[in-house]
């Protein structure tokens, strides 16, 4: 039997009671990295993962808000850029701290030039305010209508009017099922609208739904952007392949390659149970993308001008 040096006892005995004192949800935060292999396919350089979250519980969350995953940190993150070979990302603040931003712009100011943030406000913004979100690098807004939330359906026509000058978009995430609901809002915009989670068409409806008609007719319309990401919310196939979906993300690809970007959804909070391996999940939507002029556009070209990076 091997008998532990005296270096190997203090090291197991240090993380043993680190393990008793460091709060829960530090050790739990450190599950979100599923795999450790590379992505087969290689993204081009200057690509932007344009859909990521920080969660840190520095920061408290809003009062009455559902998702609490654990802590998801920037040095993690880091982690995750080195393996997908990916520099620059867009720092998306969760429904998790209402319009309290400063998780956001903290990471920002970690993350330094090669980051970019969409923020959560509502109608009480103050002109000032908006300007210091954008000295901080923020350049979108985002309405997650999916939870409950500060941020809702009649401030998007007002809020959009007023971002509109600083040349940010609106950033949507609502069920599939609702968007036939608010198309005349969303066609009238004044700046570009994204449609996160490749609009969450659901399933198996799919291309046959109101939803992805409702989505076609906006992307059609040449203000509208698809990102690529979350393809396990709305699959009844599942993965890997994601078949279902999948049909759906290549339809908006080939509708507009030019308007369509690409997002991790790291580290993933809407999945309760295992989460998706990040380079398996990036070398799926690849897979959807195909040629490799499109592929340029959707990881480097697209998010470069919507983001304002250079």
């Amino acid at each position: 039997m091997h008998s532990p040096s005296r270096r190997e006892f203090l090291q197991f005995t240090g993380a043993l009671v680190s393990a008793c004192v460091l709060p829960q949800t530090v050790f739990a935060g450190e599950s979100w990295p599923i795999g450790s292999e590379p992505p087969a396919f290689q993204l081009p350089a200057g690509a932007v993962d344009c859909h990521m979250h920080i969660y840190d519980d520095q920061f408290p969350p809003a009062p009455g808000t559902i998702l609490r995953p654990p802590n998801a940190t920037v040095a993690q993150y880091r982690a995750l850029q080195q393996r997908l070979g990916v520099r620059r990302n867009v720092v998306v603040t969760p429904s998790t701290y209402g319009t309290d931003n400063r998780v956001t712009l903290d990471a920002l100011k970690r993350f330094g030039a090669n980051a970019r943030g969409v923020a959560v406000v509502d109608n009480t913004v103050t002109d000032q305010e908006l300007q210091r979100l954008h000295s901080g690098g923020i350049r979108a807004i985002r309405f997650n209508l999916s939870y409950p939330g500060a941020a809702t359906v009649d401030m998007i026509q007002p809020l959009a009017a007023r971002i509109a000058p600083l040349g940010w978009h609106i950033e949507l995430v609502i069920q599939g099922a609702r968007l036939p609901e608010i198309e005349r809002i969303l066609s009238a915009l004044p700046c570009p609208l994204v449609i996160d989670h490749i609009a969450h068409v659901p399933q198996p409806d799919g291309l046959s739904s109101d939803a992805f008609r409702t989505a076609r007719r906006l992307v059609d319309k040449g203000n509208t952007w698809i990102t690529l990401s979350g393809p396990y919310v709305d699959t009844r196939s599942n993965a890997p392949a994601y078949a279902d979906v999948a049909s759906v993300a290549k339809a908006f690809v080939d509708m507009a390659p030019e308007r369509t970007l690409w997002g991790t959804d790291w580290p993933h909070p809407s999945e309760k149970g295992s989460k998706p391996d990040d380079a398996r999940l990036l070398d799926v939507i690849a897979g959807w993308i195909g040629r490799a002029d499109w592929q340029q556009m959707i990881f480097v070209s697209n998010p470069t001008r919507l983001y304002g990076f250079t």
